[in-house]
């Protein structure tokens, strides 16, 4: 797949065929006292919700330079990325974006503030992305990232970049550098791209 080929990029949320408490088949519907359909099971009485699901990732800089990291898996296989990926359980959104940098690219990083908070309904998603320093320029990709290298502003493969929300953010990060200050920046796309 190349970057311009249109494609579905996430999947819609998965409607359960079977209660995960008792096993039985469960129905959509609108539960007693809520205003969202919801997967009921009629056998127990559970309630099962879907959530947005939190990624979480890393500006990282280095001597006025940024780490981008080419994907080795899909979704948009072979595109630019900022080292990023799903919040786990049991973990801040700071350990998750410094634990995602170092799968991704080998960097090693301080993280900084809170940059962006992009929402993206559409998917069930929100990204967050941190500032962070790198603390040396050792790179050593992990399996899910191609290469990771670092880039001058002026050489961001804007064509090549995997999501809108990295794109949205690395122009930000562009404008912002020529005033020297970095405002925490929340909005909500309406395309994955």
């Amino acid at each position: 797949m190349t970057a311009s080929e249109p494609t579905r990029y996430f999947p819609a949320p998965r409607l359960a065929r079977f209660c995960s408490q008792c096993g039985a088949s469960i129905r959509r519907g609108i539960p007693d006292d809520d205003n969202r359909e919801r997967d009921i099971c009629d056998h127990c009485g559970a309630i099962h919700y879907q959530n947005p699901r939190v990624v979480v990732g890393t500006l990282p800089r280095w001597q006025g330079k940024i780490l981008l990291c080419r994907r080795a898996i899909e979704p948009r296989y072979d595109t630019w990325t900022l080292p990023a990926g799903f919040l786990e359980l049991n973990e801040s959104t700071v350990q998750g974006a410094e634990r995602e940098t170092l799968e991704e690219s080998g960097a090693c990083v301080e993280i900084g503030p809170l940059y962006t908070m992009v929402d993206l309904p559409h998917i069930g998603q929100v990204h967050v992305f941190y500032l962070a320093d790198a603390t040396d320029p050792e790179l050593n990709p992990g399996q899910e990232s191609l290469e990771a290298r670092y880039f001058d502003l002026a050489d961001i493969p804007w064509s090549e970049l995997s999501f809108h929300s990295v794109s949205s953010t690395l122009r930000h990060y562009v404008e912002d550098s020529k005033r020297g200050v970095f405002p925490v920046r929340q909005y909500a796309l309406k395309t994955p791209l």
